[in-house]
């Protein structure tokens, strides 16, 4: 299993189009990706329970991703959370 933590630095956190986008980052992976914050955990292949997170700026956002290509994965998320929020 591969962790990481990440802080959310754009400005209305993680709403409807970065939240698409990362969707869009997992769904390829066979491994399955979680996300939790504030309390509440989701599937980060699933766009809905990415939404309900209500992850806003500043919140630290912890990403786990477990299965046969979790480096690969993890590596993935990882990136796209910094470049996009």
């Amino acid at each position: 299993m591969k962790t990481f933590d990440y802080t959310i630095t754009d400005s209305l956190g993680i709403h409807a189009r970065p939240g698409g986008e990362l969707v869009k980052v997992a769904k390829p992976f066979t491994s399955k990706i979680t996300l939790a914050c504030n309390g509440k955990t989701a599937d980060a292949k699933r766009l809905i329970a990415v939404m309900s997170l209500g992850a806003k700026q500043g919140h630290a956002v912890n990403v786990s991703v477990e299965g046969d290509d979790e480096e690969a994965a993890s590596a993935a998320m990882e990136t796209f959370f910094k470049a996009n929020l």
